[in-house]
């Protein structure tokens, strides 16, 4: 099986609904980091030294090749990425292996049989 490494940056507010958009779309799992910090084109206002700014997290999905551009739209989608200006960012890197996936493997290959019937 080939797969895809699915990021997205999402604010922390929108993370449970990103979530639950790429379940949806065929992913299978995720790892979320917390409270990541990113800048974009304009830097944010500070207040006293601190930036203020609202927490964001990133979230990892290993996804199956064929099923990874749907769960990225799934996930900028949910996320409103296009609408929202600084919603967040999602992106997908080729994966040259990985171990440790044996149940998830499993339950891809069941859900592949499910879908040819």
């Amino acid at each position: 099986m080939k797969f895809k490494l699915i990021i997205a940056l999402v604010q922390d507010a929108k993370t449970d609904e990103v979530l639950d958009a790429a379940r949806a779309a065929g992913a299978t799992g995720a790892t979320v980091i917390t409270s990541v910090r990113g800048e974009g084109l304009r830097q944010k206002k500070t207040f006293l030294g601190l930036t203020v700014a609202g927490q964001r997290d990133m979230a990892l999905f290993l996804v199956e090749e064929h099923k990874a551009t749907d769960i990225l739209e799934a996930v900028a989608s949910a996320g409103k990425f296009l609408e929202e200006p600084g919603s967040g960012v999602t992106f997908q890197l080729d994966i040259e292996d990985a171990i440790g996936l044996e149940t998830q493997v499993a339950a891809m290959r069941s859900s592949l049989q499910e879908d040819e019937l």
